[in-house]
């Protein structure tokens, strides 16, 4: 599996509970959390990006 490189999530801190993103070259996104990094998930950015706006409106007080 190529991918262009694996970058820490700035929300991970410096706990050992972290989440890595990478790009591949074919477009799709890889997934992958620090204590199994064997698992990866692999979806499109257009699937992550309504995730992430889903979770934000979640989490959203207002």
């Amino acid at each position: 599996m190529r991918t262009s490189h694996w970058q820490k999530s700035t929300y991970s801190g410096d706990s050992s509970n972290c989440v890595y993103v990478a790009a591949t070259f074919t477009g799709t996104i890889h997934l992958r959390e620090s204590d199994e990094p064997e698992t990866i998930l692999t979806t499109a950015p257009a699937a992550l990006k309504s995730l992430i706006q889903a979770l934000k409106t979640a989490t959203d007080p207002h």
